[in-house]
């Protein structure tokens, strides 16, 4: 009976390393299920209006981290410059936003609240504006990018519909 206790655990021990998966020296590879919903970010975004364009870029930093950048340009002057990073922590996906000029420029954090494959929320309930951000993408080389809060004691929400260009 105690041989076939130890063949029981040998058996257990062998099926869930299995469920696990190694890259080549052995390193056991983490899943970034949240992040990977994430990658339809991937690549140069533009939106060009009578006012300016906007620019938003996002690239993969390394397994749990994208990294990307906001530019509003009007007659080829930055007039706002953005660093974002979303990074996959446990199974919590944070949304990070540095202004440059605002918020002492000091990193804004905020949470995934909702996501699909398609769907994209991050909230920040200790931040009036924005205190949702919100990316949709909309069509094969679409997303829509919404702001939303309370601005100068009132709600609002901004959207910008950008287009894929790389």
């Amino acid at each position: 009976m105690t041989n076939f206790r130890i063949l029981i655990a040998i058996l257990s021990l062998i099926t869930l390393q299995s469920c696990n998966k190694y890259d080549a020296n052995g390193r056991l590879i983490k899943e970034y299920e949240e992040l990977n919903k994430a990658k339809f970010l991937l690549g140069d975004w533009e939106k060009t209006d009578s006012v300016g364009t906007l620019i938003e870029n996002w690239k993969v930093e390394n397994d749990s981290t994208l990294s990307g950048n906001s530019f509003f340009v009007i007659n080829k002057d930055t007039i706002r410059r953005e660093t974002i990073e979303m990074v996959q922590d446990k199974e919590y996906l944070l949304y990070t936003s540095t202004i440059v000029g605002e918020n002492n420029d000091e990193p804004i954090p905020y949470q995934m609240t909702k996501s699909t494959d398609s769907l994209l929320v991050f909230e920040n309930p200790k931040y009036s504006y924005p205190k949702k951000i919100t990316y949709k993408l909309t069509g094969e080389k679409r997303v829509t990018a919404t702001i939303s809060g309370i601005l100068k004691g009132k709600n609002s929400s901004e959207s910008y519909q950008l287009a894929k260009i790389k």
